[in-house]
Order: C-alpha cells, then structure tokens, then sequence
C-alpha cells in the first residue's frame, strides 16, 4: 500500500531533518577537535568526517543498510565511473586554463622566489580528495537520495544546488557570476549522480575540477592554493577570468558546464542501481 500524502511527507523530513542536523552538529564537533592543525585543514576534515558518520547512522537508522548504499560500493563499474569523473574534471580545468592561454587571452609564468615541494602537493591533494568527498557525500547523498525517492529527480537537483551554491555564498572575492556557476556545476553533479547511480563519477569531477586549478596556478572557489611555482597571469578583465575567485567567477565556466552536460550525455557511463532508489515491489506484488 503507497504512503499517504502527509505521512510520506512527514518521513522524506524526519530523514532529511535528521541527516542534517547530524552533519551540522559533527561538523561543529569535529573542527573543534581537528582545529589543533589548522583551520583549513579542520575544515575540510570536519565536514568529511561529519558526511560519513551521519551518512552512516541514517543508512543504518532509517534504511538498514550501510555506508556503501548511499552509492559508495567499490566495484569495476565504480571504477569505470570514478574515472570517466576525473577525465571530465580534469578536461574541463584543462579547458578553462589552457585554451585561453593557447588563445592569448592569458599567460603561464613562473613566480619568483618561490618553489615547487612534493609534500605541498600531496597535501593540498589529499584535502581536494576529503573536499570532494565529503561535498558530495554532503549534497548528493543520503538526503539527496531520500529527497529523489519522495520529489522526483529535477525537484530535487534545482533546490540542492541552489543549497550547493549557497554554501559558497561566504567564499573570499565571489561573486554573482560564481554563484551562478557553482548552481550550475551543482545541477552537473546531481545529474551525473542519477546518470551513474553511484557517488564516484560526480567524486571524480569535483575533485578533477579542484585539483587542477590550483595546479595550473589560479584560485579554486576564491582560495589561493599554491600547489607549484607558477602562476596564470590573464589579459582580459574579470568577467572573463574571475578574477580573484578563480576562473568558476567567470563566464568561460558557463560554457565549461554546458559542454559537461553533453560529456555526460556520451560519456559510456555503467548505470548502478541506487539502494534508495531501486523499485520496491508493493505488499501482494510477486518479488
């Protein structure tokens, strides 16, 4: 027998209530104990930490199932997935940076005094891969998960990524143009969750996304990151480059995101069957 209006109502909240105040409270939690590194480093921990634990508590709570059901199972299709995520990200970073330079627009120079470390690179990387993780455990996981079941997938993909630029919203040096295009990288993620039922091909494009940037020598989300010794230097103003937000606070990221949608569309995606989101047959229905 289906739910009634008010009751499914009710449950799709408590589920989501709770998931939520679950990763607010931890994350609290968490960055007071880790902020004995620093505050970076606290940061984006915390919010990792806090995605996974109440990912796990509310899959075993509500759903009796496991971490790995809010699309983190580990197998050759995720593998495929996660890497098909990482060339997009990565191509699409490529793309914002590169082609402006190849055009003129924008120039690659070494900064003076300073120097390449490998252990700044693994660092700067590891918190991308606890950023990226984390976020879309965060945005496109149990809550989005529940949500999808109970609304549909487009009434849920347009408010969470309002929701995801929202979280942007306090960055340094953002902008109009930057909330727009994180809304828009949120609609791209959320996609390419329902496009492979599982976390690892969105994974893989946030964190290709992010790692690049830094790498080519522009700020990632309004942050510096140094990662090498060189630095990009653009000829046009900022409605073009972002400015100091970095290259998603400028217009050639509207297009970046465009073009995502139809890497998706092509991309030879292996399609998992959400644990949240598999047909469930009605009491009297043969199995």
């Amino acid at each position: 027998m289906n739910e009634s209006g008010p009751k499914k109502a009710i449950d799709t909240a408590l589920r989501v209530g709770v998931f939520t105040i679950l990763v607010l409270a931890l994350t609290v939690l968490f960055g007071w104990v880790l902020n004995i590194v620093n505050y970076v480093f606290a940061s984006v921990v915390s919010l990792f930490l806090a995605a996974v634990t109440a990912s796990a508590v509310t899959m075993h709570v509500f759903e009796r199932g496991s971490l790995a059901d809010i699309g983190m199972h580990w197998d050759p299709d995720s593998v495929r997935n996660l890497a098909l995520g990482l060339a997009g990200g990565i191509g699409a970073a490529c793309l914002v940076i590169l082609g402006p330079i190849v055009a003129g627009a924008a120039e690659i120079h070494a900064v003076a005094g300073s120097e390449t470390h490998f252990r700044t690179i693994l660092y700067v990387s590891v918190l991308l891969v606890f950023g990226a993780m984390g976020e879309e455990m965060l945005f496109r996981g149990y809550g989005f998960h529940v949500l999808v079941r109970a609304l549909g997938p487009f009434a849920t993909i347009l408010p969470v990524s309002v929701l995801f630029a929202w979280a942007h919203a306090n960055n340094q040096n953002i902008s109009l143009a930057g909330l727009v295009n994180t809304f828009g990288w949120g609609v791209v993620l959320g996609w390419a969750f329902l496009r492979s039922g599982d976390l690892w091909l969105p994974i893989g494009l946030h964190f290709g996304w992010n790692w690049v940037l830094p790498l080519l020598g522009v700020n990632l989300s309004g942050f510096k990151m140094r990662m090498t010794t060189y630095a990009v230097a653009w000829k046009v103003g900022p409605l073009w480059s972002g400015g100091e937000y970095g290259p998603e606070g400028g217009i050639l990221t509207c297009g970046i995101v465009i073009l995502l949608f139809f890497y998706l569309w092509k991309a030879p995606i292996r399609r998992q069957a959400p644990f949240l989101l598999r047909v469930r047959p009605e009491a009297g229905d043969e199995a």
